[in-house]
């Protein structure tokens, strides 16, 4: 069963690893998931990129030019928003719950560097966690460079990216 998805992350240099933002995917079946990490909050404040591309479409509430920022009880995904480890169990599952999943994103290389160093290293992953991202980039490509799909108003909201993904998997016939 094809999987698409999408990671919002932050890129800290060659010595420290990708730290997960969010991901979101998007199930064949019609199953999503979408999850936020709660220890990324300052990271993402912190970053030029990330505080004016992703933190918009985060449940973050504050400032960052007052010093106050915080998660949003209030909004519609709060409850999305969980611990690395009970994270890391539902993307498991979500994954290993299907049989033959198959992993497709866009760009996809860091998004499946980031959802390895989830469980730790590739060599640690679960078992019926694909060991490779099938890249849609590749796809589109290789059918002649057909229009994309539009994008959604939310672009870098990653379960918003992820079904924009299917929709370019869907596009390309995969």
């Amino acid at each position: 069963m094809k999987i698409y998805y999408d990671t919002e992350f932050v890129e800290r240099g060659r010595d420290l690893p990708l730290r997960l933002v969010s991901i979101g995917m998007v199930r064949e079946d019609g199953y999503e998931l979408y999850l936020i990490n709660e220890e990324c909050l300052s990271d993402v404040a912190r970053h030029p990129w990330l505080s004016i591309n992703v933190l918009p479409h985060l449940p973050a509430k504050g400032t960052m030019a007052g010093g106050i920022l915080e998660w949003n009880r209030e909004h519609d995904h709060y409850s999305r928003i969980l611990p690395l480890d009970t994270l890391v169990d539902y993307v498991r599952k979500f994954i290993t719950d299907v049989p033959d999943p198959e992993l497709w994103a866009y760009y996809g290389a860091y998004d499946h560097v980031v959802l390895c160093q989830l469980f730790g290293s590739m060599s640690e992953l679960p078992a019926g966690v694909p060991m490779w991202t099938h890249e849609l980039m590749q796809e589109w490509e290789r059918a002649g460079r057909p229009s994309l799909p539009p994008q959604a108003s939310s672009e870098h909201h990653a379960l918003n990216d992820a079904y924009w993904a299917k929709s370019l998997g869907d596009l390309l016939g995969l």
